[in-house]
C-alpha cells in the first residue's frame, strides 16, 4: 500500500505561481499530477518515471514542471503563470510497481491522493 498526502495548493492572483507537494509512504515508482473541477472529467496534466523523464499536457507546457525526490518519496509541481483556467483539485498518483510511465497520460494508477485545492482568480 502506498499513501499519498498532497499539500501547497492555495488562492493565488492569475500570474502567480505555487508549488505543490506529494508525500508519499514508500516506493512509488511512476507517478502523475492530476486535476479535475466537480462536474467535469479528470485531467492527466503531468507524469514522471523513477528515472526523471517527464511528459505533460499540452494544457501546462512550458508553465508547469514536475520533479521528484526519490530519497524522499516526495513528488512536485512548480506551477507558474497560473491561469483562472487552471482552478481546480489537484490530486497525485503512483503506480507502486513499475517505475517507467511510458508517457500516457491516460494511463491507471494504483494509488492516489485525497488531493489539493488550487484556485487562481483574474
Amino acid at each position: 500500500q502506498v499513501q499519498l498526502v498532497e499539500s501547497g495548493g492555495g488562492s493565488v492572483q492569475a500570474g502567480g505561481s505555487l508549488r505543490l507537494s506529494c508525500a508519499a509512504s514508500t516506493y512509488t515508482g511512476c507517478m502523475g499530477w492530476f486535476r479535475q473541477n466537480p462536474g467535469k472529467e479528470r485531467e492527466g496534466i503531468a507524469l514522471i518515471s523513477s528515472d526523471l523523464s517527464t511528459t505533460y499536457a499540452d494544457s501546462v507546457k512550458g508553465r508547469f514542471n514536475a520533479s521528484r525526490d526519490n530519497a524522499k518519496n516526495t513528488l512536485y509541481l512548480q506551477m507558474t503563470s497560473l491561469e483562472p483556467e487552471d482552478t481546480a483539485m489537484y490530486h497525485c498518483a503512483a503506480d507502486g510497481t513499475f517505475w517507467r510511465c511510458s508517457g500516457d497520460l491516460t494511463r491507471s494508477f494504483n494509488y492516489w491522493g485525497q488531493g489539493t485545492q488550487v484556485t487562481v482568480s483574474s
